[in-house]
């Protein structure tokens, strides 16, 4: 890991970046991105705004760093679906733990998640790579799912797998990125779930959960 002007960075360094990074995490939870300065993150640190600057050119740059963590860990939700079953039960199952999953990993990140959907709707191609990255962990997925289904003749051939996962997947980013919004709705957490893993369901296989 290096600073900006190229120097390797030792153990002290890397966790001095580190708490900037959290601070900064902290601070896009409760201010708008637009809003933090250097100079509020350093002193949120314990740090001097001349110690941001030798790790990051600026906040922006931090930012990006806090996302391309976030993309990483993101990965993780291709193992919501790996080697899962759609079939039956399981199917339901399976319909059921990416639903809890992608909502909790958005609850999770909602304060740089929303940061990354603003830079990409503003055509930041770093930020829309970003969110690109998390939604392929389960697009890729579900697009196999889809086709396998296809090959056993148990989804109609004239459905687009490709297509239909990249439906399923901007729904789940869409109610994710709003499950606040659903209580004004009068639709509580509890309720939420279910008849989203049950369009989910019914886009993948087609048919109404075996329960």
């Amino acid at each position: 890991m290096r600073t900006v002007d190229g120097r390797v960075a030792g153990r002290r360094g890397q966790a001095t970046r580190q708490k900037l990074l959290d601070c900064l995490s902290e601070m896009l939870s409760s201010s708008p991105y637009r809003d933090v300065k250097v100079i509020d993150v350093a002193r949120k640190a314990g740090t001097s705004p001349a110690t941001f600057y030798q790790y990051f050119p600026d906040v922006e740059g931090a930012v990006l760093e806090v996302a391309e963590q976030m993309a990483t860990e993101g990965g993780q939700l291709t193992q919501l679906l790996e080697g899962r079953s759609w079939v039956g039960k399981a199917g339901w199952q399976t319909a059921q733990e990416l639903v809890d999953g992608f909502l909790e990993f958005w609850r999770k990140n909602d304060a740089i998640l929303r940061v990354v959907d603003l830079g990409a709707a503003e055509g930041d191609k770093r930020f829309y790579k970003i969110r690109m990255k998390i939604l392929n962990s389960v697009n890729n997925s579900l697009v196999n799912a889809v086709t396998e289904l296809q090959s056993k003749g148990k989804v109609d051939k004239d459905v687009n797998p490709a297509a239909v996962a990249g439906s399923l997947v901007a729904m789940l980013a869409a109610v994710a990125s709003h499950q606040k919004g659903f209580q004004t709705w009068g639709v509580k957490q509890a309720e939420l779930k279910p008849n989203l893993a049950l369009l989910v369901h019914l886009g993948v296989t087609g048919k109404k959960p075996t329960k």
